[in-house]
Protein backbone atom coordinates (compact mmCIF):
# COMPACT_ATOMS: atom_id res chain seq x y z
CA UNK A 1 0.00 0.00 0.00
CA UNK A 2 1.07 3.35 -0.44
CA UNK A 3 -0.20 6.99 0.69
CA UNK A 4 0.27 10.41 -0.39
CA UNK A 5 2.16 12.69 2.32
CA UNK A 6 0.37 15.81 2.73
CA UNK A 7 0.95 18.47 0.04
CA UNK A 8 3.36 21.01 0.75
CA UNK A 9 3.89 24.66 -1.40
CA UNK A 10 6.64 24.72 -4.39
CA UNK A 11 7.40 21.17 -4.35
CA UNK A 12 6.18 20.17 -7.84
CA UNK A 13 7.42 16.21 -7.40
CA UNK A 14 4.68 13.61 -5.81
CA UNK A 15 5.74 11.45 -3.55
CA UNK A 16 4.85 8.53 -2.03
CA UNK A 17 5.08 6.80 0.91
CA UNK A 18 5.34 2.86 0.66
CA UNK A 19 4.11 0.12 3.14
CA UNK A 20 2.90 -3.35 3.82
CA UNK A 21 3.72 -5.45 0.78
CA UNK A 22 4.66 -2.30 -1.28
CA UNK A 23 7.50 -1.67 1.07
CA UNK A 24 8.26 -4.85 0.46
CA UNK A 25 8.32 -5.14 -3.18
CA UNK A 26 10.75 -1.97 -3.17
CA UNK A 27 13.38 -4.16 -0.79
CA UNK A 28 12.80 -6.77 -3.61
CA UNK A 29 13.34 -4.93 -6.62
CA UNK A 30 16.75 -3.99 -5.50
CA UNK A 31 17.61 -7.46 -5.09
CA UNK A 32 18.50 -10.47 -6.95
CA UNK A 33 15.98 -12.85 -6.13
CA UNK A 34 14.41 -15.81 -7.32
CA UNK A 35 11.54 -17.91 -6.71
CA UNK A 36 11.12 -20.44 -5.60
CA UNK A 37 13.51 -18.95 -1.92
CA UNK A 38 13.34 -20.02 1.07
CA UNK A 39 13.17 -17.85 5.19
CA UNK A 40 16.46 -17.89 5.38
CA UNK A 41 17.80 -17.18 1.89
CA UNK A 42 15.42 -14.38 1.85
CA UNK A 43 16.87 -13.19 4.65
CA UNK A 44 20.36 -13.54 3.52
CA UNK A 45 19.43 -11.48 0.70
CA UNK A 46 17.67 -8.77 2.23
CA UNK A 47 19.85 -8.40 5.26
CA UNK A 48 16.14 -8.39 7.18
CA UNK A 49 15.47 -4.85 6.83
CA UNK A 50 12.97 -3.18 9.01
CA UNK A 51 9.78 -2.93 6.53
CA UNK A 52 7.02 0.27 7.18
CA UNK A 53 3.61 -1.40 7.76
CA UNK A 54 1.47 1.79 7.85
CA UNK A 55 1.76 5.48 6.92
CA UNK A 56 2.96 6.69 9.87
CA UNK A 57 6.21 4.76 9.72
CA UNK A 58 5.83 2.09 12.20
CA UNK A 59 7.72 -0.55 11.03
CA UNK A 60 8.16 -4.58 11.29
CA UNK A 61 11.79 -6.76 10.78
CA UNK A 62 11.48 -8.72 7.94
CA UNK A 63 11.74 -11.62 9.65
CA UNK A 64 9.50 -11.43 12.51
CA UNK A 65 6.87 -10.89 9.57
CA UNK A 66 7.99 -14.14 8.31
CA UNK A 67 7.83 -15.92 11.48
CA UNK A 68 4.18 -14.88 11.44
CA UNK A 69 3.52 -16.65 8.38
CA UNK A 70 4.53 -19.70 9.42
CA UNK A 71 5.80 -20.88 6.10
CA UNK A 72 9.64 -21.92 5.36
CA UNK A 73 9.29 -21.70 1.14
CA UNK A 74 7.96 -19.50 -1.29
CA UNK A 75 7.34 -20.82 -4.36
CA UNK A 76 6.89 -17.44 -6.01
CA UNK A 77 6.76 -13.89 -5.40
CA UNK A 78 3.42 -13.29 -5.49
CA UNK A 79 3.04 -16.71 -2.53
CA UNK A 80 5.51 -14.54 -0.75
CA UNK A 81 2.92 -10.96 -1.01
CA UNK A 82 0.12 -13.48 0.09
CA UNK A 83 2.03 -14.18 3.05
CA UNK A 84 2.78 -11.24 4.78
CA UNK A 85 -0.07 -9.49 3.53
CA UNK A 86 -2.33 -10.42 6.45
CA UNK A 87 0.41 -10.19 8.47
CA UNK A 88 1.20 -6.36 7.59
CA UNK A 89 -2.57 -5.73 7.97
CA UNK A 90 -3.14 -6.92 11.24
CA UNK A 91 -0.18 -5.35 12.75
CA UNK A 92 -1.26 -1.73 11.05
CA UNK A 93 -4.78 -2.60 12.76
CA UNK A 94 -2.96 -3.32 16.08
CA UNK A 95 -1.28 -0.40 16.05
CA UNK A 96 -4.33 2.16 15.01
CA UNK A 97 -6.58 0.27 17.83
CA UNK A 98 -4.17 0.96 20.75
CA UNK A 99 -3.89 3.70 22.91
CA UNK A 100 -0.84 5.31 21.29
CA UNK A 101 -2.36 5.22 18.23
CA UNK A 102 -5.28 6.78 18.85
CA UNK A 103 -3.32 9.62 20.35
CA UNK A 104 -0.96 10.05 17.71
CA UNK A 105 -4.25 9.93 15.49
CA UNK A 106 -5.57 13.12 17.47
CA UNK A 107 -2.08 14.68 17.12
CA UNK A 108 -1.80 16.79 13.64
CA UNK A 109 2.01 15.55 13.02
Amino acid sequence: MGVRPPQQDGDDEVETIAFGIAALDEHLERSDITFPTTEPALLDRLGDPDVPYDAKGNEVALSAALAETHAEEFETRQQLMNALHPVFEAKRERANNSIVGQLRSLLPF
